[in-house]
């Protein structure tokens, strides 16, 4: 009986500890598609949400500005490129946000949520999340 209430308990405190990690820091980015590191893109909070920024091309990115991006993004350099934005905090990560994808230049619904303390999901999609593509990203240490 005592070993089944430390083993719940145990269950328990290694929920919380997932659910009380940050998104925030340093996020390797893997291509869907592909599976190739495109990217280093640091998560970050500013004014209540989350946003997260390129800070490094990895050498398997295959562009290094976003031609197809519409408007003042047309051309621009994808390091230093705000790619997810407005991400309203969650337990486990962030919701009801934006993502640009620089190889493309289309702009995707997304969340993001802890997978375990160094593995991020990425789900981008168009009005419902069952309609996108599911991408995993992995802490930088």
């Amino acid at each position: 009986m005592k070993t089944s209430y430390i083993i719940t308990i145990l269950i328990l405190l290694a929920h919380l500890h997932i659910n009380a990690q940050e998104v925030t820091g340093m996020w390797k980015t893997i291509g869907d598609v592909d599976g190739t590191e495109k990217s280093i893109v640091e998560i970050y909070e500013k004014e209540g949400k989350l946003f997260g920024k390129v800070v490094k091309l990895l050498p398997a990115a295959k562009h290094t500005t976003c031609e197809n991006c519409p408007g003042n993004l047309k051309n621009a350099p994808i390091t230093g490129m705000v790619v997810l934005k407005d991400l309203q905090k969650t337990n486990k990560g962030g919701s009801n946000g934006k993502a640009i994808d620089p190889s493309s230049g289309k702009t995707y619904n997304c969340f993001i949520e802890l997978e375990n303390p160094d593995k991020l999901k990425l789900r981008g999609y168009i009005g419902v999340p069952t309609i996108g593509r599911t991408q995993y990203w992995y802490r930088v240490k």
